[in-house]
């Protein structure tokens, strides 16, 4: 048997949104800690060839670097 619904999914389940926005979450710091730990790994010389320095990696991961 079906049920027929003009509800959107999802509608009302402060539960499905809450554990979206953590697993949402989890998936950006863990995006971050990739991407830091990827640029912490190559030489100076590597970051020099791609335009960045070391202290560009912490913006980098958080998504705030502005080419300067």
């Amino acid at each position: 048997m079906a049920i027929i619904t003009n509800r959107p999914l999802g509608a009302g389940f402060g539960a499905t949104r809450l554990l979206a926005e953590v697993f949402g979450r989890i998936a950006a710091w863990n995006d971050a800690r990739v991407t830091r730990k990827s640029l912490s790994a190559l030489t100076d010389r590597e970051l020099e060839d791609l335009g960045l320095v070391r202290g560009d990696i912490d913006d980098i991961a958080r998504g705030t670097y502005q080419r300067g």
